[in-house]
C-alpha cells in the first residue's frame, strides 16, 4: 500500500521561486516513475513533470520547462519539484504520484500512476 506525502506549497509573488518534496513509501522497491501533478479550480488536472532517475527519462509539460526542474533522491524515495519564475498560472493544487515502473514518453500522464499524494497547494500573486 503506497504512501506519498508532499510538502513545500505556499504562497509567493510572480517571479519567485518555490520548493515542493515528495516522499513515498510502501511499495516495491526498485524502479519507478515519480510525476507532479498539479489541479486549479474548474481545470483538469495536468501533468507537470516525471522522472525515474534513469539519464534521459524526465519530462515536462512544455508550460513549466525552463522555469521548473524536477530531480530525485533514490536513496530517500523522494521527489523534489523546484519551481523558478512562478507566474499566476502556476496556482493549483499539486500532487505527487507514483508507479511501479520505468517513465516513458507521453508521462506524467495521471491514468497511468496508481499511488497519489493529498497535495500541496501553491498561490502565486501578480
Amino acid at each position: 500500500q503506497g504512501h506519498v506525502v508532499e510538502s513545500g506549497g505556499g504562497s509567493v509573488q510572480a517571479g519567485g521561486s518555490l520548493r515542493l518534496s515528495c516522499s513515498a513509501s510502501g511499495y516495491t522497491s526498485g524502479i519507478n516513475c515519480m510525476g507532479w501533478f498539479r489541479q486549479a479550480p474548474g481545470k483538469e488536472r495536468e501533468g507537470v513533470a516525471a522522472g525515474d532517475g534513469t539519464p534521459g527519462r524526465t519530462y515536462y509539460t512544455d508550460s513549466v520547462k525552463g522555469r521548473f526542474t524536477i530531480s530525485r533522491d533514490n536513496a530517500k524515495n523522494a521527489l523534489y519539484l523546484q519551481m523558478n519564475s512562478l507566474e499566476p498560472e502556476d496556482t493549483a493544487m499539486y500532487y505527487c504520484a507514483v508507479r511501479v515502473s520505468y517513465c516513458y514518453p507521453g508521462d506524467p500522464s495521471a491514468g497511468r500512476f496508481v499511488y497519489w499524494g493529498q497535495g500541496t497547494q501553491v498561490t502565486v500573486s501578480s
